[in-house]
């Protein structure tokens, strides 16, 4: 169920932070980078394949890179408790890592019903993986300390 949080910006944060203390937090191992392919039939991703998206022009598939793209990510991924209010947490926890890292990151989000709900898979660029995880760690540790 989507939340609506009527609160000011401090309790947001406060909030999230709280979230984020109590989300199951997983950096998936590797580099993963989007391939593409002609709009038309659906592609075969492949077993490992996190997402497949498309436009009008093509399919986009997020995969394991394979070493020769342009563009490679790190990932890791949010489950969050079932009830938990987690409204605005996207748009909250890419501001924090584009104030600490300086770029921005891409969310794909999916459903589970039997872990909570909603979850993300968050993509930063690979060289900034380890940063952006020590960052998420020590706001979620901060959230822990808020209590409630």
């Amino acid at each position: 169920m989507v939340s609506i949080s009527h609160e000011t910006p401090q309790e947001t944060r406060a909030r999230l932070r709280r979230v984020l203390a109590k989300a199951l937090f997983t950096v998936l191992p590797g580099q993963w980078a989007y391939h593409e392919h002609p709009a038309g039939p659906m592609p075969q991703p492949s077993a490992d394949a996190l997402a497949l998206v498309r436009d009008e022009e093509s399919w986009s598939v997020l995969e394991p890179a394979q070493g020769d793209e342009a563009e490679v990510f790190g990932v890791f991924s949010f489950h969050f408790p079932a009830a938990a209010d987690n409204s605005g947490f996207v748009g909250w926890l890419a501001g924090e890592l584009k104030d600490r890292l300086g770029t921005g990151v891409a969310v794909l989000c999916g459903y589970n019903s039997a872990q909570g709900g909603i979850y993300d898979y968050w993509l930063v660029p690979a060289q900034l993986l380890d940063e952006a995880v020590a960052h998420v760690r020590s706001v979620a540790a901060k959230g822990g300390e808020d209590g409630r």
